[in-house]
C-alpha cells in the first residue's frame, strides 16, 4: 500500500501543476481504494462553493470533507446533506465562528477580494487543530488579459501548556499565472495558418506563458494565552508573518530567477547593437591602459 501511494505521489511531482485536479482524478480512477490517501497528501487548488442556507461563499478542501460532502463554516451544515457528519464541539465551534470573522477581515485587507474559510477540530491529546484557507482569483475581462489564482492553506496544531500555548504551523501557497500575447485577430490568423483548432479545452496556445507551482514552509512558536480568543490572535500573527515571508520569496527568488533565465536565453536589445557596445568598451579600456 505504502509503495503504491508513494509511486502516485512521485508521479504527481512530475506532472504539470496546472493540471493537478485532472491528474488526481485520473489516479483515483485507476486506484479508487487509495482515494483518501491521495486526497490527503496532494494539495489541490481550493474549490469555491456557496452555502445554501446563508448564501455566502466558502472554500472546500480535504479538511472540511466527509465522504462526498463539504461542511460550511457559516452554517455548520454539510452539502450535500449528511446526517452523521463530523462537526466541532460547541466550545470549539464558537471559536471557529470568531476565527472566520477575523480572517474574513484579514482577507479583505490583504487581498481586496477573494474567499476565506477557517475550520477547527479537536485532537486526541486534548489540544485542537485547524486550517485557514484563502483564495483569490484574477478573472480576465478579455481573452488577451492575464489570469491567475492564489491559494493559501495554513494548517496549525495547538497544545496548551499552562499560560502558554505551543503552535505548529504548516503553510502551503499555490500560485498560477497565465499571460497571453497578441490580439484576437492575430490569434485567428495564426490558427488558420496552422490549421489547428484553438479552443478553451486546449492545454496551451500560441503566445501563452504559464507560471505555476507551490511552496510549503513550517514554523513552531510559543505564545502566551489569556483566554480562548488568544488562539486567534496568536495564529493570526504567525500566518500573517508566514504569508509575507513566502510572498517575498516568490517575488525575489522564483520570479527573479525566471526573469534572469529568460533574459539569458533571449536578448531584448539588437544583437548587432550589443556587439558594437562591447567592442567600444574594449577600445575604451585599451586606451585607459595606455
Amino acid at each position: 500500500m505504502a509503495d503504491l501511494v508513494d509511486s502516485m505521489l512521485d508521479l504527481m511531482r512530475r506532472l504539470p501543476p496546472t493540471r493537478t485536479e485532472e491528474n488526481v482524478n485520473a489516479l483515483i480512477g485507476v486506484c479508487p481504494d487509495y482515494a483518501d490517501d491521495l486526497l490527503g497528501s496532494v494539495d489541490q487548488p481550493l474549490q469555491v462553493r456557496t452555502d445554501r442556507l446563508t448564501g455566502r461563499e466558502y472554500l472546500a478542501c480535504d479538511y472540511n470533507r466527509d465522504g462526498e460532502s463539504f461542511r460550511s463554516p457559516w452554517s455548520n451544515e454539510y452539502d450535500p446533506p449528511l446526517e452523521d457528519g463530523t462537526v466541532p464541539l460547541p466550545k470549539l465551534r464558537k471559536l471557529e465562528i470568531s476565527a472566520n470573522e477575523v480572517f474574513d477581515t484579514y482577507r479583505e485587507m490583504y487581498f481586496e477580494g477573494g474567499v476565506s474559510s477557517v475550520y477547527l477540530w479537536d485532537l486526541e491529546d486534548g489540544g485542537f487543530a485547524g486550517v485557514v484557507l484563502l483564495k483569490k482569483t484574477m478573472t480576465p475581462a478579455t481573452p488577451q488579459e492575464p489570469s491567475g489564482s492564489w491559494d493559501s492553506i495554513h494548517v496549525f496544531e495547538t497544545a496548551e501548556r499552562g499560560r502558554q500555548a505551543h503552535y505548529k504551523l504548516t503553510s502551503t501557497i499555490m500560485l498560477q499565472l497565465i499571460t497571453k500575447k497578441g490580439s484576437e485577430g492575430d490569434n485567428a490568423d495564426g490558427d488558420k495558418k496552422n490549421g489547428e483548432k484553438k479552443g478553451p479545452e486546449s492545454w496551451k496556445r500560441d503566445g501563452e506563458v504559464t507560471l505555476s507551482g507551490s511552496m510549503t514552509r513550517q514554523t513552531e512558536q510559543d505564545w502566551p494565552i489569556h483566554d480562548a480568543s488568544s488562539h486567534i490572535t496568536n495564529t493570526g500573527k504567525m500566518i500573517e508573518e508566514m504569508e509575507i515571508k513566502m510572498r517575498n520569496l516568490l517575488q525575489e527568488v522564483y520570479f527573479g530567477k525566471t526573469r534572469d533565465i529568460v533574459y539569458d536565453l533571449r536578448s531584448v536589445d539588437d544583437l548587432e547593437k550589443t556587439r558594437r557596445q562591447r567592442e567600444l568598451q574594449k577600445e575604451l579600456l585599451g586606451s585607459f591602459k595606455r
